[in-house]
């Protein structure tokens, strides 16, 4: 592709914040602390998760780049970045996430495969882009259109990154062209993040505890699309010492398909009791889960406390507008790629009296 250029090995690599969790080297995949994912609404982009499948492409000139789009359509097209930009542009507050976040915890119960990412594979952050069915209409693709002219079903994108995955091939993915040229689904061919510029058959797919590397079927199952509701704390560890006395948890609530989060309930006591979270997005608008004032691709902040008094298990689970629930316990929704844990969030506090 002109003016994009992806090597083939790890010697250009693009410097990255001293503070994040490295997982793996090469490819680079890492999560920033939990306590980044809190300090802000919006993360920074050098704090936002860093997911990759192979070297960083490099961008040589962006004026040469060039978006190819073909297959099954009547007008095939190249775009630059410059054809883009003269498409009226949206802005999108949205949450991603990692398939695998909180994977580290699911290996507890068995080993699975993937990246061991804590509970930081995630992050909010305004897009701002053409939307995708903005583009396709150039193609000869209307809006609302679940199969095009010539019989395509589905948009696939095809990356310049050389990975494993793909046998030293390019990087894919695909969304249902329903989905693409839905505008209210505001799916973004993303030229901006924060405000500044930036440059699957095997894969995210959910198979029941019953199915291991053996048995399995990739043609049995859909890819996941949209994710489970979920919550996690972000200002404690997973194993604390405190003194006894008040303790305030703070963490995020997120669920997929711009499912709004109806409440987050915290447990100080193991789950014998529980108190509702004080729930918000943006500083001094309060934060309705249906509302348009709300940001419903993005995730919800929360905020709880409670006086601790001995050693016991903090909990959060959150409830979506649909009446979803996290799952209590990580064994029910244990798979063998490791993905989609949103079972109860849970640290382990050791309350420390002083001496008498």
């Amino acid at each position: 592709m002109s003016g994009l250029r992806a090597p083939s090995n790890y010697t250009e690599e693009p410097p990255r914040h001293p503070s994040l969790i490295v997982n793996s080297q090469e490819p680079f995949n890492a999560e920033p602390p939990r306590s980044a994912l809190i300090a802000s609404y919006v993360t920074p982009v050098d704090l936002f998760y860093k997911r990759n499948h192979g070297p960083i492409p490099v961008i040589d000139d962006i004026e040469r780049y060039r978006v190819s789009i073909r297959g099954l359509v009547e007008k095939p097209l190249e775009l630059s970045m410059a054809d883009i930009r003269k498409l009226r542009r949206h802005i999108v507050t949205a949450t991603l996430q990692c398939a695998g976040n909180r994977r580290t915890a699911m290996s507890k119960v068995k080993a699975v495969k993937g990246v061991g990412w804590d509970v930081s594979a995630i992050g909010n952050a305004i897009w701002g882009g053409a939307k995708l069915a903005d583009v396709l209409e150039l193609v000869g693709i209307s809006k609302l259109t679940s199969v095009s002219p010539l019989g395509g079903k589905h948009v696939e994108f095809v990356s310049v990154d050389m990975c494993k995955e793909e046998k030293g091939g390019p990087y894919k993915g695909s969304i249902p062209l329903i989905q693409a040229t839905n505008s209210d689904a505001e799916v973004l061919l993303a030229y901006e993040m924060n405000g500044e510029g930036f440059f699957m058959q095997r894969d995210y797919k959910m198979f029941p505890p019953t199915v291991n590397w053996e048995n399995i079927d990739w043609s049995t199952r859909r890819p996941q699309m949209d994710f489970p509701v979920q919550s996690v704390i972000c200002s404690l560890e997973e194993e604390n010492t405190v003194k006894p006395g008040k303790i305030v948890v703070h963490g995020y609530a997120a669920s997929g398909g711009g499912r709004g989060i109806e409440r987050v309930d915290v447990s100080f006591d193991g789950g014998k009791t529980w108190v509702e979270a004080i729930r918000y997005q943006k500083s001094g608008i309060p934060y309705v889960a249906d509302d348009t004032s709300s940001d419903k691709w993005a995730w919800v902040l929360f905020k709880a406390e409670a006086d601790v008094s001995h050693t016991t298990e903090i909990f959060t689970k959150a409830v979506d507008i649909s009446a979803n629930v996290q799952p209590e316990n990580v064994e029910v929704i244990w798979n063998l790629r490791g993905i989609l844990n949103t079972s109860w969030h849970r640290v382990h506090i050791h309350v420390q009296h002083p001496d008498l």
